[in-house]
C-alpha cells in the first residue's frame, strides 16, 4: 500500500497531504469518537439507550452519523453473562461511521473465519480472558447490517458525564475483542 502511495505521489496523481488529512479524519474524526458518543450516551440516558435497541440506526443518526457503510444498524449489549464480538465473515462490512477505518486484523482471513470457529481463541490472543460462564456470541455483519458492541460500563465510573466516558472507549470494545478499562486509579480518563 505504502508503495502504490508513493508511486502515486510521485506521478502527482495524489497530494500526500490531502491524503494524509483524509486518513486523519477517518481515523480521528469520523468514526471511533462518534462510536465512542454513542457508547457513552446510552450510558449515561436510559431513554437514549431504549431507543439504541429498539431502533439503532435511527438512534445513531439523532447523533448525526449516519451513511451507505452503517444505513441499517443494530447494537448489541455486553453483559456480565453475554459477550458479544463482531465479524463480517464474507469481506470486511464495517460501520465506518461509528468505527472509523476498519483495522487490519479485522479484513484478514484468519480473523474472520477463526473467530466464529473459536472466539474464546481469537478473543484471548487480544489479550481479553472470558470466565467459562460467560457466552460468546458472534455476530455476522454484511452490507446490509452492521452492528456494534455497547460494552459493559467500567466499574468506578459512576460519577463520570458522557465527554469522560467517551474517552475510555476504543474501538476494539465497540467490536468485541476487548472490553472497555476503568479510568486510572487517582487520575483523568
Amino acid at each position: 500500500m505504502k508503495a502504490l502511495e508513493s508511486l502515486l505521489v510521485e506521478k502527482g496523481l495524489v497530494d500526500r497531504n490531502a491524503l494524509d488529512a483524509l486518513v486523519d479524519t477517518y481515523e480521528n474524526k469520523i468514526g471511533l469518537r462518534n462510536g465512542a458518543r454513542v457508547v457513552a450516551r446510552a450510558w449515561v440516558d436510559p431513554a437514549y439507550k431504549a431507543r439504541l435497541f429498539a431502533d439503532a440506526t435511527s438512534a445513531i443518526a439523532e447523533l448525526g452519523y449516519s451513511s451507505k457503510q452503517g444505513d441499517r444498524m443494530l447494537v448489541v449489549a455486553n453483559t456480565p453473562k453475554v459477550h458479544n464480538v463482531i465479524v463480517c465473515t464474507l469481506c470486511s462490512c464495517y460501520p465506518w461511521p461509528v468505527l472509523g477505518l476498519p483495522p487490519v486484523w479485522y479484513k484478514s482471513a484468519p480473523y474472520r473465519s477463526r473467530v466464529v470457529i473459536d472466539p474464546r481463541g481469537v478473543l484471548g490472543e487480544f489479550g481479553l480472558e472470558l470466565a467459562d460462564d460467560v457466552e460468546v456470541r458472534v455476530w455476522d455483519s454484511t452490507a446490509e447490517l452492521r452492528y456494534l458492541v455497547l460494552p459493559e460500563r467500567p466499574a468506578g465510573t459512576e460519577d463520570l458525564n458522557e465527554e469522560p466516558l467517551a474517552a475510555l472507549v476504543t474501538r476494539d470494545a465497540m467490536v468485541g475483542v476487548a472490553k472497555v478499562a476503568p479510568p486510572e486509579a487517582g487520575g483523568k480518563p
